[in-house]
């Protein structure tokens, strides 16, 4: 499912009350796949919650991610389950639920890209981890397949490696955001924070206070609590509020893709094994639409170590690295139809003492303004159930009236519309 963001519906205005009384039980700044979730859980557990997004949905770094739902064995690449691989295990099954339809999340109208990932390596490499893909820990999650069962591009007469198939799907990160926005679209709005601030609840017996929530377009809201959800938003969120805590980091990528007929790049989904933990190239293939000569596009998207090593670099170098890298890596293919570019993502996360990349979702609450990242895509679910156990311990009292107030004199809002895809947005191919 693709974001037609040309739909009447998406640009129709909603009417919202511009007085102060105007009250929700919580409201999320941030509209990536972060906030979204939560909303849904928030929305199911029977809050009047309501989500604010200053540009489009999942516009970055979500609506940058490649959609692999992994169950840490990508971090188990050295031989031996690191805590981040100990952490997510159970990703693969509570997001198989959600797009079956029977999850905590209801994403059965999403798109799976594929129902399973791949480890290639060459055979080196492969013999010394044999004994750990075989122990009982990851037998459960891959299994080593025979050149029978090759997949393309790996069931061609020049690849000669090992081939391991893992029971974790690939998702359209788009149609994942679209369809909880088209959900609850009556709650998500685009909004502009132009303030915050703490109120003294006089009515309340328990004195809680609440927090008023200006915007540029004209909202004045006011909410029990408010979860920042906005990536490296937050860090301008948290200081219109005067917090220092918590503090945030920034772990740059620069991601090269590559976009040629499909008879040229098959869909492929696999990450290829190096000396690290790290994958030494992580691909994901995507549909583009047809182009002039009406034929069939498929863009690869690369991450890894090929991203990770790339920050620094110009697009024009960062393309010839990867070039030189996948040549090296699949030297039996042909990639001189294809054209390239390179996208620039700023992965916003807790600050940690060494500038690590940290294993699981971070949450904290200051008050009721509650702040979350959930580090990857795939952990949305484990940081929501963090943010729910933060909820719970602030009792919020649910108001079922709790809903905005429709009148003449009220703010028009827009409704937030979801990000294109990043290779959508590239106007200029090298």
């Amino acid at each position: 499912m693709s974001a037609n963001t040309d739909k009447p519906e998406d640009t129709a205005l909603i009417n919202i009350s511009d007085k102060p009384g105007n009250k929700v039980d919580i409201a999320i700044i941030g509209g990536g796949i972060a906030g979204l979730w939560t909303l849904a859980r928030l929305r199911k557990a029977g809050y009047q919650a309501i989500l604010l997004e200053a540009e489009s949905l999942g516009c970055m770094p979500s609506g940058a991610s490649q959609g692999i739902i992994h169950g840490g064995t990508k971090y188990a690449l050295t031989g031996k389950l690191t805590h981040s691989a100990q952490s997510i295990v159970q990703m693969p099954r509570r997001w198989k639920d959600c797009l079956d339809g029977v999850g905590e999340v209801d994403l059965s109208q999403a798109k799976k890209l594929s129902r399973h990932q791949y480890l290639w390596s060459n055979k080196s490499l492969a013999s010394k981890l044999t004994g750990f893909f075989a122990s009982k820990v990851m037998s459960s999650r891959m299994q080593h397949l025979s050149t029978a069962d090759y997949v393309p591009p790996f069931n061609q007469s020049g690849f000669n490696g090992e081939l391991y198939q893992l029971d974790e799907s690939v998702v359209d990160v788009q149609s994942v955001i679209e369809t909880l926005r088209t959900q609850f679209s009556d709650v998500i709005f685009q909004a502009h924070i132009e303030k915050i601030d703490a109120l003294a609840n006089n009515d309340d017996a328990d004195k809680k206070d609440f927090y008023q929530i200006q915007s540029v377009e004209g909202l004045n809201l006011v909410a029990q609590s408010i979860i920042l959800t906005a990536g490296s938003g937050n860090e301008k969120l948290l200081a219109s509020l005067n917090f220092t805590q918590p503090k945030m980091q920034c772990r740059p990528l620069l991601m090269p893709m590559l976009k040629a007929e499909a008879s040229i790049l098959p869909r492929m989904y696999a990450h290829c094994l190096g000396a690290s933990a790290l994958p030494k190239m992580s691909i994901t293939a995507h549909s583009l639409p047809a182009g002039v000569d009406k034929q069939k596009q498929t863009v690869w998207y690369l991450g890894g170590e090929i991203a990770e090593k790339g920050v620094g670099r110009s697009i024009e170098e960062q393309i010839q690295e990867a070039k030189k890298e996948l040549y090296s890596l699949m030297p039996w293919m042909d990639f001189s139809q294809c054209q390239w570019s390179a996208l620039a993502i700023d992965r916003a996360e807790p600050k940690m003492p060494d500038g690590s990349r940290p294993v699981e979702p971070a949450v904290f609450n200051d008050h009721g303004i509650i702040t979350a990242w959930p580090v990857k895509l795939a952990m949305a679910p484990i940081m929501a159930d963090k943010i729910l156990d933060k909820i719970d311990s602030l009792k919020i009292k649910k108001n079922p009236q709790a809903v905005f107030v429709h009148n003449k004199k009220s703010s028009a809002m827009t409704q937030a519309k979801t990000s294109q895809l990043p290779w959508e947005k590239v106007k200029n191919w090298l």
